[in-house]
Parts: structure tokens; sequence; C-alpha cells
């Protein structure tokens, strides 16, 4: 990380493309695009099917800084190459694009009305190879279905304290607290999670640079306030479900929130496609979530 990408980070317009799925949601991405689970017999046939795929996007003249800010990676994409080079410098060096890791290892079962994240033994390695591959940040997902008092603080407070270690490897955390679109407290969540975000950011020591990736808010510009606070260098929203015209219809109210979508980015996208349907695909869902961003 250096002065060039955080200003391009804080301050650039554009969206975030999550291309993060790891081995529990790769099947499902996989079929989205057309590869059924009978195409390959072994996790590692699944994961080069899937590493093509994400080649497929990077490298299509629709992917460019002029309207995406970063990509989040999955370890294996962070470790694969595109073109001869490594994914993170291709997508620096070619594209002007930062890169994030997944660095959580999934949700833990339900408690209080949330999943916190499991645990992740190899965090101090996991951050150094992170940096050895010209990682910009990193993101690690929970996930808060009802508005459990006890279970959301829980939640933030784990989400802070992963934070500050990721902080201390010189790296820029996404804190992603989901809210589960379909929950029938959503709005009541919300409202306690921004009470926990806001008393955690104030713990913050001044140095310690955050991101926020939340669900689109039931309350237009609720989120106003943590975009505003110092410690946040960003606040993005997730996709969460919505289709690509719903999560762009919900966005484009927020007006401080930017886009990390991943199925609501990748929807339409088959490996059968020529090129030329391919990037005319890509190119239509990058420029509608882009403009719903800068609303």
């Amino acid at each position: 990380m250096n002065e060039k990408q955080m200003a391009r980070m804080s301050s650039g317009k554009g969206l975030i493309a999550a291309l993060d799925q790891s081995g529990g949601s790769t099947p499902k991405a996989l079929k989205a695009y057309g590869i059924d689970e009978s195409s390959y017999d072994t996790d590692e046939a699944m994961f080069t099917l899937v590493h093509e795929m994400r080649s497929r996007i990077i490298e299509s003249p629709a992917f460019t800084s002029e309207h995406i800010l970063g990509a989040i990676l999955f370890e294996g994409t962070m470790e694969r190459e595109i073109d001869g080079l490594p994914t993170v410098d291709y997508l620096w060096e070619k594209k002007g694009i930062l890169s994030f890791l997944k660095i959580d290892k999934g949700l833990a079962e339900e408690v209080d009305g949330v999943q916190l994240l499991k645990p992740i033994p190899d965090l101090a390695d996991l951050l150094e190879k992170a940096n050895d591959h010209h990682i910009f940040g990193t993101k690690e997902r929970s996930l808060i279905k009802l508005a459990n008092r006890e279970g959301i603080k829980a939640v933030v407070t784990q989400q802070f304290e992963l934070a500050k270690q990721v902080s201390a490897a010189g790296l820029v955390p996404i804190i992603e607290p989901e809210v589960a679109i379909d929950s029938p407290e959503k709005e009541e969540a919300e409202a306690m999670l921004k009470a926990e975000l806001v008393a955690h950011l104030a713990e913050l020591e001044p140095h310690v640079k955050v991101m926020l990736k939340l669900s689109i808010p039931t309350v237009d510009n609720f989120y106003a306030e943590l975009a505003e606070d110092p410690h946040v260098v960003r606040v993005v929203a997730l996709s969460g479900g919505y289709s690509q015209e719903e999560a762009n219809e919900w966005l484009s109210r927020n007006h401080q929130l930017i886009a990390s979508f991943s199925r609501a980015l990748s929807e339409g996208l088959r490996f059968q496609q020529s090129p030329e349907e391919f990037n005319q695909m890509l190119e239509a869902s990058v420029l509608a979530i882009y403009q719903a961003s800068i609303a």
C-alpha cells in the first residue's frame, strides 16, 4: 500500500468487483456461469475453471480503472497468474485496479441471531503472504440474521479485533458485518449495527484506517455518518442476493455508498458466450453498477 493507492481508494470514482468465491460458493458461481459440476471431478479442476472465469473478467476491455477501483480475490486467485503476471500485479500494473484478499474461513454456527467468523489459525502467515503479493487490503464477512443486541455486539467486536491485526500488518481491512436482506428484523438490526460501528470506530487509534462493507440499508443514506468518520476510507455495499437491477436501484438512493457486488456483477455472464457477447454483457453490467455507485 502506498499514498497513491490510498488516495485512489478513498476518493476515486468506481466500484469494487467481488471475485472472491471460495470452496463453498465456487460450484454455484460456476453453475451460474454455465459450467455444471459434471464438468470437473476434483477441487483443483474446479479452481482452475473458476480462475479461467475470473481471468476472462479481469482481462476484458470492460474491466478497467475508469469504472473499477478494486477487486476482492480468493487466496487461490492471488497465488495464480494472468497473462504471465501474478494476478495482483496484473490488476495494478496493467489495469490500475487495487486488490483485496478474502481472509475469512467462512461462518461459524448461528448463535444469538448471528454467525461469527470461524477462527483464522494461520492469520499472521496469510497477512505476510498478502503483503508479499502486493495486496492493498483484506475482506472478512460475518452475517447478522436478527436484531439481537448481544449477537450484533459480538460480531462487531470480533470484526474490529481482526481489523486491528490487519491494520498492524500494513493492510486496509474491509469489515463486513452483512445484514441478511431477508431478515424479518433488518431495519432494527441495522440500527443496532450502526450504533456498534460508531462506538468501535471511536476507539480506534488515529492512524488506523478501515473500510466497511454493508448491506444496502432499509432507510436511504442511513450510513452517511459512517462514511464521514475519519477512520473510514470507504463504505461499500454488497448486493446480498438482490438482482443487479434491484441492487442498483437500492444503491442509487444511497449517495455515499459504492458497490462491491459479486453475483450482481457477474449476472448474465456465460462460459458459452463469444468474446464479443461476454464483453458486451460485462460492460453493460459495469456501467450500470458504476452509475448507481456515483449517484
